[in-house]
Parts: structure tokens; C-alpha cells; sequence
């Protein structure tokens, strides 16, 4: 019998196509069933119309698909709720910093509030705070660009959503 901690060890191998980390590690997966030799496994995206869900949904489908005793998966996208970094998992964080991706800090963000940021972002090389932003467009919708004074070079912050 597959159990729910068999399908987690294949997502775990799921890469996100754009980022050095799993879906597991981006918190995308939100839920998976198994019943008679079927998966369902519900993931969040982590941006409104990503362009990278068609791959994520086959990248899933086929490495579930993989596991003996699976005769079918299905992905289903879910938006609630919806996805923040802050369902990055500790590894994940690592792995995007040494990529020069940061992260917004953890916590609860009051939709209705708009936080005072008072302090700059760490460069995830140097780890100077005299960086500013760049660009608030990235290379994709859910990143921005900044700038190290510091050490001279441009790295990625997520979007807190």
C-alpha cells in the first residue's frame, strides 16, 4: 500500500523550474491523497498565472506516476489559501540564498496594513545591508532586482505575495 509519505518523497524531487529548490521546499504541496491506486495531490502556485505550472503539473503526475502500486495522478491548483514565501521551508531558504535569491522575513502580513520596511535587505553574498532596490521587475512576476553596494553585484528578492 503507497502511503501519503511515499507521494511526499517523489514531490520531494519535484524540482520548481525557474528555482534551485523543490516544490516541497517552495511550500507549494497543500495536500495529497491516495486512494485505490490513485494520488491526488492539490498544490498552490506560488504566482497568480505562472507560466511554469503546465511543467510542475506534468513533473508531478510523472514522478508519482513512477511509484509502484500508482495507476493515476492527478494535480489539482488550488488558491486558498493562497501562497506566501512565508511556507518556504528552512532548507528552501538556504538553497535560494546561495542561488542569490532572498526572502521576505516570516510572519503574518495583515493585508489591510502596510508594513514600514525601516531596514535594508542583506545581500545573500556579502551579507552588506547597503543594498536598494533595482527594478521591481524581475525575471518573473513574483521576483524584484536588487543591488549590492557592498560587493557590487544584483541578486533577487521574492515578493512577499
Amino acid at each position: 500500500m503507497v502511503s501519503t509519505d511515499d507521494i511526499g518523497a517523489a514531490l520531494e524531487q519535484v524540482p520548481d523550474p525557474e528555482l534551485p529548490v523543490s516544490i516541497v521546499e517552495l511550500g507549494m504541496v497543500e495536500q495529497v491523497e491516495v486512494a485505490n491506486r490513485a494520488v491526488v495531490v492539490r498544490l498552490i502556485p506560488t504566482y497568480t498565472g505562472c507560466p511554469a505550472l503546465p511543467m510542475i503539473e506534468r513533473d508531478v503526475q510523472a514522478r508519482v506516476a513512477d511509484i509502484t502500486g500508482i495507476d493515476h495522478c492527478r494535480v489539482e491548483w488550488c488558491y486558498d489559501p493562497p501562497w506566501t514565501p512565508d511556507r518556504i521551508t528552512e532548507a528552501g531558504r538556504a538553497k535560494l540564498a546561495s542561488h542569490g535569491v532572498t526572502t521576505p522575513q516570516c510572519g503574518y502580513v495583515d493585508p489591510n496594513h502596510v508594513p514600514l520596511h525601516t531596514s535594508a535587505l542583506a545581500c545573500p553574498y556579502c551579507g552588506s545591508s547597503d543594498t536598494r532596490l533595482d527594478s521591481p521587475f524581475g525575471p518573473t512576476r513574483c521576483r524584484a532586482i536588487y543591488f549590492c553596494d557592498g560587493c557590487r553585484n544584483q541578486f533577487e528578492h521574492m515578493k512577499p505575495r
